[in-house]
């Protein structure tokens, strides 16, 4: 199917912007993880760059650390449409920020990404892969992995496997998973059902409960991507991005 006639499945992306980035300092002494520069501009830029190219009309940006830095940049894009959440008492991890997001991302489903996924598209853009992909009546989420060898700066031992149907579980300790997150998902509102009373927990609370209930499912990029949570990883990320350009 050609990529213009693949609709997208959400007008709405939420991108995880509000971590401290302790693994990049001393980058973020003085200015949150998103707005370090790769290629010559913000990571959070790349992110939201590719969310306006999709055709996305929104996104809501949540925010904790140097929170400043990113409403004032924030202020001179033009699309997509921004929406900050606030996290400013409290930083909630992945899956408190999502619970407080919803009111304002309004859709069901939604993109979810991390402000630092750094990515080169397949033959379609990775929203329109997901988009592809999803079945809402089978799928609570619908998370995008890639393959060991086309995850760059990757030395980790890989996040998940996948049945012949797609569904997801997790790698086990002390074995390696044939895929790796990317930290671009796909979420129904299911999803984020009955949270746990407090308000910070991670998003593997929710992933947990979904693959149990066989609603956690998984699609494998047919890009590249780049992991980028060290300073040394910016220099290998930025070449390839040269010679892809």
């Amino acid at each position: 199917m050609a990529k213009d006639t693949i609709p997208l499945a959400s007008d709405v992306a939420m991108v995880m912007a509000a971590g401290l980035g302790k693994r990049m300092r001393p980058l973020t002494a003085s200015r949150p993880k998103p707005m370090v520069k790769v290629a010559g501009k913000p990571m959070l830029d790349h992110a939201l760059d590719r969310i306006a190219d999709a055709g996305i009309a929104r996104a809501v940006v949540n925010v904790h650390y140097l929170p400043d830095h990113i409403e004032g940049h924030m202020k001179l894009r033009n699309a997509p449409e921004i929406i900050i959440s606030d996290e400013r008492e409290q930083l909630l991890e992945t899956g408190g920020g999502l619970v407080k997001a919803q009111p304002l991302i309004g859709s069901d489903p939604f993109f979810c990404l991390n402000s630092d996924a750094m990515w080169l598209d397949g033959p379609v853009d990775v929203f329109r892969a997901l988009s592809e992909a999803w079945d809402p009546e089978i799928m609570d989420a619908l998370l995008l992995l890639v393959p060991h060898k086309r995850a760059h700066n990757y030395r980790g031992k890989g996040d998940f496997h996948l049945d012949p149907h797609g569904r997801v579980s997790r790698r086990k300790s002390g074995r390696v998973a044939p895929f790796v997150f990317t930290g671009i998902q796909l979420v129904s509102n299911k999803l984020l059902r009955d949270p746990p009373a407090e308000a910070k927990f991670s998003t593997n609370v929710f992933w947990s409960r979904a693959i149990e209930e066989g609603r956690l499912y998984g699609t494998v990029h047919q890009g590249e991507w780049i992991e980028i949570g060290e300073p040394q990883h910016i220099a290998p990320a930025e070449a390839l991005f040269s010679t892809t350009s």
